[in-house]
């Protein structure tokens, strides 16, 4: 019996493992998505593989590469949870797909406790496979976010 095989479009981009089922769909990334939106990120990480390759672009104090879904969480939403007293307030603008891939645009309006508005918005590349993030770039304002932690240090 076949346990893995390699689906997207005629390429190899994707390695789906028996039981993870098909690509997901704009519907259900928008759905997958609406958790962040409804501060349910407990749920939202539940289909992110543990594994994750997690790249966030910049030269601020988030930015960096991530080898897995403990070290993105503590190396951007735990910061991140720490000056921001109702999280980070996200809102999904945008999803769009191309196979395995979907591109969702995403808006932060939270306050931090100093009460500067955190009014970014974030673009993330994601890769997924079946019914699991594996990979994301993530883009977004680093001024941003480099003056939100100098005037909010954590440190």
């Amino acid at each position: 019996m076949v346990t893995d095989f390699n689906v997207c479009n005629g390429r190899q981009c994707s390695n789906f493992a028996e039981g993870e089922g098909t690509m997901m769909n704009k519907q259900e990334v928008t759905a997958l998505f609406a958790h962040l939106e409804q501060g349910d990120g407990e749920k939202f990480f539940e289909q992110v593989a543990d594994d994750v390759d997690w790249t966030v672009e910049g030269t601020h104090p988030l930015a960096g590469h991530y080898n897995s879904k403990q070290d993105f969480l503590a190396g951007t939403f735990t910061k991140l949870g720490r000056v921001l007293p109702e999280g980070t307030q996200l809102t999904v603008k945008n999803v769009l797909m191309d196979g395995d891939w979907a591109i969702v645009e995403l808006r932060s309006m939270a306050r931090a406790q100093n009460g500067m508005r955190f009014d970014n918005r974030y673009c993330w590349v994601c890769r997924f496979a079946g019914n699991r993030i594996v990979e994301v770039r993530a883009y977004l304002d680093s001024w941003l976010v480099g003056e939100f932690f100098r005037q909010n240090p954590i440190d």
